[in-house]
């Protein structure tokens, strides 16, 4: 099996950014800016004629001779802070992934701004240069102190963020458009904090060397990138895989297969210590017999009503009036003058 066939999906999509070729243009590119890292370092280290034009520049205060442009400078150098701009540049190339069906270009932007971290955060702590509002001793290069701007950090970050968009261009012309307008927020990020007096010109020459050897070093990061694709995509499967719900079985479960396990499973013995369950009987009752309905109430047998008018006719017997000890009864009662009397004599 030949190598080409062993490569994972993603970089058989790209064959090119498997094995990055070291053209021409990037050779003099690459040694182009590895040559002005050096030289910016050399000159700052040994106190040049960079440190003179640093201190040249801060002493005279730009931001004092155009301070009809501090406003806006102040909201523009917000393109170079890594915060915004990471979020915003992430939330465009997340919507590329969707439209893709790639995770390749978070990988790039989120590779990019790792290296930046690493290499950029440990010049910056490993010179601790000071900066120009910190300055102590004029004509001075002001390493080895507690600062940390050499390099720049927001031009650096401007070149790396903007820069990816141009790498992950598709086509010559967005290249091209790309990479002009990477390097104009780039260029008007480091000569804006030089502006507001926050870094020395060096510290901005360094930061744009860093930040073009940073993606310079990207091609040689692909094949590493299309690798950890393959592994989170496969550990995304793998989770939705186990994460998916179990399926319900067709019909009533048997009690048994719910209570001792399984549909086959012979009964536990009971132990000396524990009660025997109890058993549930049916109650037979008979016909007519009250019980009880589901809300706990007595419950009686439906009965046989008939219509009123097929009920038989019930004829009183006797008189409706209570009985009277005094009353006489009117089939004994006399008749005439004498019946008012006797009743007078009774009652008397």
């Amino acid at each position: 099996m030949r190598t080409e066939d062993r490569l994972p999906a993603t970089e058989e999509r790209r064959p090119d950014l498997a094995r990055p070729r070291m053209t021409r243009t990037r050779f003099w590119l690459l040694g182009t800016t590895l040559a002005v890292y050096a030289a910016t370092v050399i000159g700052v280290l040994t106190t040049s004629w960079l440190v003179k034009l640093d201190w040249q520049v801060m002493l005279f205060r730009p931001y004092k001779q155009w301070p009809e442009f501090h406003t806006f400078l102040d909201y523009f150098v917000v393109m170079g802070q890594r915060g915004p701009t990471a979020v915003a540049v992430a939330a465009w190339l997340g919507w590329c992934c969707h439209r893709q069906r790639t995770l390749r270009p978070l990988l790039v932007l989120g590779t990019s701004l790792l290296l930046l971290n690493a290499t950029v955060g440990a010049v910056k702590i490993g010179f601790g240069r000071l900066g120009p509002h910190y300055a102590t001793t004029v004509g001075s290069n002001e390493m080895w102190g507690t600062g940390d701007i050499f390099p720049s950090g927001h031009t650096a970050n401007a070149v790396v963020t903007w820069g990816v968009l141009a790498y992950l261009a598709t086509t010559p012309v967005a290249r091209r458009v790309a990479s002009l307008i990477a390097a104009g927020f780039a260029f008007g990020v480091g000569m804006t904090t030089v502006y507001l007096g926050t870094h020395w010109l060096s510290d901005v020459v360094l930061g744009w060397a860093a930040g073009v050897l940073v993606l310079l070093a990207l091609p040689w990061l692909e094949p590493a990138m299309a690798r950890a694709e393959v592994l989170l995509l496969t550990l995304w499967r793998w989770v939705r895989e186990h994460r998916a719900p179990a399926p319900v079985p067709s019909g009533r479960p048997v009690a048994g297969s719910q209570l001792a396990g399984g549909p086959l499973a012979t009964p536990r013995a009971a132990r000396d210590d524990e009660l025997p369950a109890r058993e549930t009987v049916a109650v037979v009752r008979p016909v007519g017999a009250p019980g009880r309905g589901p809300d706990g109430r007595p419950h009686h047998p439906v009965r046989q009503h008939t219509v009123r008018s097929e009920r038989t006719p019930v004829t009183p017997v006797g008189s409706r009036r209570p009985p009277h000890a005094d009353r006489v009864p009117r089939a004994t009662a006399p008749f005439g003058p004498s019946a008012g009397r006797g009743r007078t004599a009774a009652g008397g």
